[in-house]
C-alpha cells in the first residue's frame, strides 16, 4: 500500500568453513636479477633526467625566440612611429613652404595689377592738375584785364581772349568710369581643402609585415644564391630590389634590381656573416615597400680563382675573371686548385668575345696537364665555343649553341654508383650535365679512378675573350 514503509530484507548468513590460508611471502630474487632491475632503473632515470634537460633546453630556447619575436615587433613599432612622425613633419614644413611661396606668388600679382591700374590714374590725373593750375592763372588773368584800366583794358582783355582760345576751354581730358577700372578681388576655392583632406587621409598606410620575404640562401663558391618570394597574395610586384652588407658595416647596398626572384651574390668571403633584405615596387607604382626582415646567410666555399703567372692571360684582382691578352702565347689555364665539387654548379659567364676557334674550350679536367693547348684531351670535358662538346677528347654527337657576348655555360655533375667497389679503383662514371642558351645536354663520363673535386679551365687561340667563374 502506498506510504508503507518497504520490509527489511537481511543479507544470507555466511556459511561456516575453514579459514583462508594466509599469502604466502614472495620468494626472494635472485641478486643478480635485482641488480639488473636496478641498473635498468637507473638507466631509465638518467635517460628521464636527459631527455627533462633537453625538453627544457628546448623551452629556453623557444622563450628566446619569443623574446625575439617581441623585440623584433617593438623596434619595428618604435621605428614605425619615428618614420611617420618625421614624414609627417617634412610633409607639414614642406606644405608651409609652398603655401609661404604661393602666398608671396599672389600678393605679388595682386600688386603687379595694382601697380599697372594706377598708372594711367596717375597720368590722368597730372594731366587734370595742369589743366586746373592752367584755369586758375587764366581766370586771375581775365579778372585783372576785366578789373583793369581803361586805357589798357583792351589790349589786356585781347590777349586773355586769344590765350582762351588757344588753350581750348571745351577740350576736357576722359576719365574712366568704375566699372572700366580694375576692381581686384581674391577667388579662393574651398574644394581645395576637400581635396586635400581627401588625399591626407589615404595618405600613408601601416604594414604589419612586408609583402615579400628572403626564403632560401645557397651556398656557391665565394657567393651566395639568395631567393626570395611574395607573401602577400593581394600584391602585385613588379621589380624587386636586394640589399645587402657584412655584418660589421653600417649600410646597406644595392646589388639587384630586377623582376626575377633570385640573384647569386658573388665577391662574398667566405665564412663571414653577410645581412641580406630585399623589398618591392607594385605594379604601376614609383615607391618602394617596406623591407623584408633581415636575415644572415653566409658562404663556407672558397671562391674559384685562376691560376696565376700564365702569360697569355690577364686576372683581375679577385682572380676570378680572365682576359685574353695579345700575347702569342697559347695554352690552357687551370683554377688555382680542384675547387669545383660533384654536386655543385660551375659557371661561367662570356664577358666579351673574340675571334672564335675550333680548339676553344671551357670545361672541367681531373687534373692539370701542360703541354697542351685546349681541353679537348683525356680526363677532360669542355664545350668549344661554337658549341661542340668534347668528352675526353672526343667530339659527341649532339651540339649545344655557340656561346656570345653575355652567354652562360655552366657545368653539373653527379656521382653513379657503380656498385661496392666502385670507389676503390676501377671505372668510375660521373654523371655530367652542360648547359648554354637554354639547351643542355646529359651524359656519362667514364674515369679509371675515383674523383670528386675537379680542376677547370679555359683557352682560346684569340685575345678579346674574357669569362667569369664562379
Amino acid at each position: 500500500m502506498k506510504g508503507m514503509p518497504r520490509p527489511f530484507h537481511q543479507a544470507p548468513p555466511l556459511l561456516e568453513g575453514p579459514a583462508p590460508a594466509p599469502p604466502r611471502p614472495c620468494p626472494p630474487r635472485p641478486p643478480m636479477e635485482a641488480e639488473a632491475e636496478a641498473r635498468l632503473l637507473l638507466q631509465e632515470a638518467r635517460e628521464s633526467i636527459e631527455a627533462a634537460r633537453s625538453y627544457r633546453r628546448e623551452l629556453r630556447h623557444r622563450l628566446g625566440g619569443l623574446q625575439q619575436a617581441r623585440q623584433q615587433i617593438r623596434e619595428s613599432a618604435t621605428l614605425t612611429r619615428d618614420v611617420l612622425e618625421q614624414h609627417f613633419n617634412d610633409l607639414k614644413g614642406t606644405l608651409k613652404k609652398l603655401l609661404d611661396e604661393r602666398l608671396m606668388s599672389l600678393l605679388q600679382e595682386v600688386d603687379a595689377i595694382e601697380q599697372e591700374s594706377i598708372k594711367p590714374l596717375d597720368e590722368c590725373q597730372k594731366l587734370i592738375e595742369h589743366g586746373v593750375s592752367t584755369a586758375d592763372d587764366l581766370l586771375q588773368e581775365g579778372e585783372s584785364a576785366v578789373r583793369g584800366d581803361v586805357g589798357q583794358q583792351n589790349e589786356k582783355l585781347c590777349n586773355f581772349t586769344k590765350k582762351a582760345l588757344h588753350i581750348q576751354l571745351d577740350s576736357l581730358p576722359e576719365v574712366p568710369s568704375l566699372v572700366d577700372v580694375p576692381c581686384l578681388s581674391a577667388q579662393l576655392d574651398d574644394c581645395l581643402l576637400t581635396i586635400l583632406k581627401n588625399e591626407i587621409f589615404r595618405h600613408g598606410t601601416v604594414a604589419s609585415r612586408p609583402p615579400v620575404q628572403l626564403e632560401e640562401f645557397v651556398e656557391k663558391p665565394g657567393g651566395i644564391l639568395v631567393r626570395w618570394c611574395k607573401v602577400d597574395d593581394d600584391f602585385v610586384p613588379q621589380d624587386y630590389r636586394l640589399q645587402y652588407r657584412k655584418s660589421t658595416a653600417s649600410h646597406f647596398e644595392d646589388v639587384y634590381v630586377g623582376s626575377e626572384t633570385e640573384f647569386i651574390v658573388l665577391h662574398i668571403d667566405p665564412n663571414v656573416d653577410y645581412q641580406f633584405r630585399v623589398c618591392a615596387r607594385g605594379d604601376g607604382r614609383q615607391e618602394w615597400s617596406p623591407w623584408s626582415v633581415p636575415q644572415i646567410g653566409r658562404t663556407t666555399l672558397v671562391p674559384h680563382e685562376w691560376t696565376t703567372g700564365l702569360e697569355g692571360y690577364s686576372l683581375s684582382s679577385r682572380r676570378n675573371i680572365a682576359l685574353r691578352n695579345d700575347s702569342q702565347s697559347c695554352g690552357v689555364l687551370y683554377s688555382k686548385a680542384p675547387t669545383y665539387f660533384c654536386g655543385q654548379t660551375l659557371t661561367f659567364r662570356i664577358e666579351t668575345v673574340g675571334q672564335p676557334d675550333r680548339r676553344d674550350s671551357l670545361g672541367v679536367c681531373v687534373e692539370q696537364q701542360n703541354g697542351y693547348d685546349s681541353l679537348q684531351r683525356d680526363k677532360a670535358v669542355c664545350i668549344s665555343t661554337n658549341g661542340a662538346v668534347f668528352v675526353n677528347g672526343k667530339e659527341m654527337t649532339n651540339q649545344l649553341p655557340a656561346v656570345t657576348s653575355g652567354s652562360t655555360v655552366t657545368f653539373d655533375m653527379e656521382v653513379v654508383q657503380l656498385g661496392p667497389s666502385s670507389n676503390e679503383g676501377g671505372n668510375f662514371k660521373l654523371r655530367v650535365t652542360i648547359s648554354s642558351n637554354n639547351r643542355e645536354v646529359v651524359f656519362d663520363w667514364v674515369l679509371d679512378q675515383c674523383c670528386v673535386s675537379l680542376y677547370f679551365g679555359c683557352s682560346f687561340s684569340y685575345p678579346g675573350w674574357k669569362v667569369l667563374v664562379f
